[in-house]
């Protein structure tokens, strides 16, 4: 295990994002969030997404993976099963989230979880053949100083991958005025610190000196019995009544329309994610198998 932790530098604002603040988080506010992020990789299409972006992964023997921002561990421990993977370490902020991450690889030795911030990562140079960004890098006040510490505990000719909600188009809306997508909107200005990151994606990530970078776009849809994008319709009702925007009874009145939906069929939600593939310039340590 690592023993070193990086407090995270200052940005000269507090993010109302909680996930930008995984440090600071209280255990009521750290479980409801760990809840939504088991809830998000259970989820069948969120995990055929995901395997579609980490197959993108080049295959290599002996591959050293570290993932900023591993949360619960649902990615990391996806990672392990990869082949050619020997060893995945993630990394978070939040206390809580490690220490479920740990728990659920205990029996795992090629599985490690600790405390760091993705801005100042504890590792030397050149650690790892692949660093993994997965619906993390939107979280991260001062995303370019997180992709130069991905840049450089890559070993020359490692990968680069990064994958990302294009959260600025989440919708639970099916016309106009839809009263849903106030709850949408609200939940993402308060879940994501960022909605716009993969708009500037390519660029940030070739400003932190990656090559061959290769995005692409992936659509998520629920309308058959939809998990995941409920939870964004809830959370953002809730959020609105406990600032006043609306009344409690009107927030009630929002979240029943949505199971109406549900229930009815007629329910759709839609987020646009995307994943960017790059490489640190140099020669490859090792061979591409895939």
């Amino acid at each position: 295990m690592l023993t070193k932790t990086a407090p995270p530098p200052s940005t000269g604002t507090v993010p109302t994002d909680p996930y930008a603040r995984g440090g600071e988080l209280d255990a009521a506010t750290a479980d409801a969030l760990m809840t939504r992020l088991e809830v998000r990789g259970a989820e069948p299409r969120q995990r055929a997404l995901r395997q579609v972006v980490l197959s993108r992964i080049p295959r290599r023997a002996g591959c050293r993976v570290l993932e900023v921002g591993s949360g619960t561990g649902v990615v990391a421990r996806e990672l392990a099963a990869l082949p050619g993977v020997t060893e995945v370490v993630g990394i978070d902020p939040c206390p809580r989230f490690v220490e479920y991450a740990r728990r659920a690889v205990s029996a795992d030795p090629a599985v490690a979880f600790d405390l760091a911030d993705g801005r100042e990562l504890p590792f030397g140079d050149r650690r790892f053949d692949v660093v993994v960004f997965a619906t993390t890098l939107c979280h991260i006040p001062g995303p370019t100083a997180a992709l130069q510490e991905a840049f450089r505990v890559l070993v020359p000719g490692g990968t680069l991958l990064v994958f990302d909600g294009d959260y600025a188009t989440t919708t639970g809306a099916l016309s106009p005025a839809d009263p849903l997508q106030a709850c949408v909107a609200a939940a993402v200005s308060r879940l994501v610190y960022d909605p716009w990151l993969v708009r500037r994606l390519h660029t940030l990530v070739a400003d932190a000196g990656f090559v061959a970078l290769d995005l692409e776009s992936h659509g998520y849809v629920e309308i058959e019995a939809p998990t995941y994008i409920p939870t964004i319709i809830d959370f953002g009702a809730q959020a609105l009544a406990e600032e006043g925007v609306i009344e409690a009874v009107a927030a009630d009145a929002l979240r029943d329309e949505a199971r109406r939906r549900m229930a009815a069929g007629r329910f759709f939600g839609h987020i646009a994610y995307a994943s960017l593939l790059a490489t640190r310039p140099g020669e490859s340590a090792g061979g591409d198998e895939r």
